[in-house]
């Protein structure tokens, strides 16, 4: 069965640093373009970023441009999220998912499969 499973979520201090990891199993990785999204408790999901298939492309939301940085080793079916300089408002369940078709996009539609979540906590 298709499946994407988040790791590497936790709590951590504000201005701390944490690497989230979206493996894949069930299909091949390395065809498809991967976006991370977030969940705030009470708000709806938000687009964080997108890589494309091959890695050469990436794209990021203006909340964590310049903090978080996406990536992905296809020889192990995995994408990243490293996120540095981490604030409160970084408290999310974060999520990855694949996209269906087209370019990287930050809105739901085109992404088909999705991962259960990790939890992130940015508190002193």
């Amino acid at each position: 069965q298709l499946q994407l499973v988040e790791s590497g979520g936790g709590l951590v201090q504000p201005g701390g640093s944490l690497r989230l990891s979206c493996a894949a199993s069930g299909f091949t990785l390395d065809y498809y373009a991967i976006g991370w999204f977030r969940q705030a408790p009470g708000k709806e999901r938000e687009g964080v970023s997108c890589i494309s298939s091959s890695g050469m492309y990436t794209m990021y939301a203006g909340s964590v441009k310049g903090r978080f940085t996406i990536s992905r080793d296809n020889t192990k079916n995995t994408v990243f999220l490293q996120m540095n300089s981490l604030r409160p408002e970084d408290t999310a369940v974060y999520y990855c998912a694949r996209l269906k078709f087209g370019r990287c996009l930050l809105s739901e539609s085109p992404y088909d499969y999705w991962g259960q979540g990790t939890q992130v906590t940015v508190s002193s």
